[in-house]
């Protein structure tokens, strides 16, 4: 496998990953915002679909033929990281698999060393190539599914990439809160001790 079939496949499994999230949610519980700066599941999905048909699609000369009104100059700032009542959790995640779509033929299409321009990077850094985009939204992706795993986790308790994650210790809920407490009581431990 070369690097950009690497690179490719820990891109989409990502993706995979950051949609399973949404697996067997209500419209209210992937919408709602868990954070004090409204951070939900659904906006994450929207964001991270946004922001990557900019990257493998304006970046490369291959725009997409998709308006994004979040993305217009008068929009308002995080328009991206939310969904309105007209937005439905379908469109979202259609939009998701579209710019997926997108994104994956700009990959399939194009070397890794095929030049690119990120208009809204600064001058100095906004001339790349595929692999360095790839690396890019490869973190990019990462990062929010490690914002949309709290975000489960703190809606209905389920942790981990996907059911049965293997990297996580398999705890009952009793021994999970023990688990919990005795973390909790080292940190007052520590905070005491200053």
């Amino acid at each position: 496998m070369d690097d950009k079939e690497v690179l490719h496949r820990y891109l989409r499994t990502r993706r995979a990953d950051l949609l399973g999230k949404l697996d067997g949610l209500g419209e209210y519980d992937a919408r709602r915002p868990l954070t004090p700066t409204g951070t939900n599941l659904l906006g994450l999905v929207k964001h991270v679909a946004s922001v990557e048909l900019g990257y493998f699609g304006e970046v490369f000369g291959r725009p997409s033929p998709r308006d994004l009104p979040w993305d217009a100059n008068d929009a308002e700032p995080d328009a991206d990281m939310w969904a309105t009542p007209d937005e439905s959790q379908e469109q979202i995640l259609e939009l998701h698999h579209f710019s997926a779509a997108h994104s994956d033929a700009t990959i399939d299409a194009l070397p890794l060393d095929a030049p690119g321009i990120v208009p809204w990077w600064p001058e100095e850094r906004r001339h790349v190539t595929l692999h360095q985009i790839l690396v890019h939204m490869c973190v990019e992706t990462a990062q929010h599914l490690g914002h949309a795993d709290i975000l489960r986790e703190l809606i209905d308790g389920s942790a981990g990439q996907r059911p049965g994650d293997q990297n996580l210790t398999t705890r009952t809920a009793r021994e999970w809160a023990a688990h919990r407490a005795r973390i909790d009581a080292a940190a007052r431990a520590a905070a005491g001790r200053k």
